[in-house]
């Protein structure tokens, strides 16, 4: 089974850089997409429906804002929408489609990066986030959580480690929180399990040089539950075209 997972920025911009040129050439079985900023009737021309798969959005109801996407081969025997929070279920993060006893989710977590307001808000939300995990630890059921969390989890995932250390997306306590999640929580990090080499980033800042010189954050992840410790094969982080400031993760598992 091949998922590829893309922070989109805005669907509609990642049409015109070429998105769906190249997604069609992935033998993906699963797209996960985030940050679609787009409504529905923005998205209805067959462009954002590419055959083949079964396309699924949830938008925020904010204009402009959030918003992640499913595209399956196979069809869902159920999609979830939301995980139940009532601030951030609005804000279109959490799209969930369940084929057997495997789950596949796209999901976007909040950057902090904005304000201390938006810094607070993004600790809510994990701490919101943390018990819907651990009731999908306990469920019996295989998830494969594919999205932006926007937390650089150790020094080996972002370039510039020492220098932000006190930025959103490397702080001690969101860093914290993902040692939970792939300690006692758990989940694995399915990337790190076939790849433990530095500089494997998949978002780069649109200041300075840093794409060409690549100075970037590894805040793309497929995480896996406790029964899928061992299903990853092969990871590959795509750069030879942009379609974003994140790049497209693909990775290969077999399932059962």
């Amino acid at each position: 089974m091949r998922i590829v997972t893309l922070n989109v920025n805005g669907i509609r911009s990642a049409a015109r850089k070429g998105l769906f040129d190249w997604l069609p050439q992935q033998a993906a079985d699963v797209v996960c997409l985030q940050e679609v900023r787009a409504q529905p009737e923005q998205i209805a021309d067959e462009l954002y429906h590419p055959a083949g798969f079964h396309c699924y959005y949830e938008s925020a109801q904010r204009k402009g804002y959030s918003g992640v996407a499913l595209y399956s081969k196979r069809k869902p025997d159920e999609l979830l929408r939301g995980f139940g929070s009532d601030e951030f279920d609005a804000e279109g993060r959490y799209l969930e489609a369940r084929f057997g006893s495997l789950s596949v989710i796209s999901v976007y977590l909040p950057s902090g990066s904005s304000s201390p307001e938006r810094q607070q808000a993004k600790f809510r939300f994990l701490d919101e986030f943390a018990v819907h995990l651990d009731r999908l630890r306990r469920d019996g059921r295989n998830y494969l959580l594919c999205g932006d969390w926007n937390i650089a989890h150790r020094e080996i995932d972002l370039r510039n480690w020492r220098a932000n250390q006190k930025n959103s997306g490397f702080l001690p306590e969101e860093r914290a929180w993902l040692d939970e999640l792939f300690g006692p929580g758990g989940f694995v990090d399915c990337f790190r399990q076939v790849n433990a080499e530095p500089d494997q980033y998949t978002w780069w800042s649109n200041r300075g040089q840093a794409w060409a010189k690549n100075v970037g954050w590894r805040i793309d992840y497929q995480i896996g539950s406790p029964g899928l410790r061992d299903a990853a094969r092969s990871a590959a982080i795509y750069k030879d075209e942009r379609f974003s400031d994140h790049a497209p993760l693909s990775m290969d598992y077999v399932l059962d």
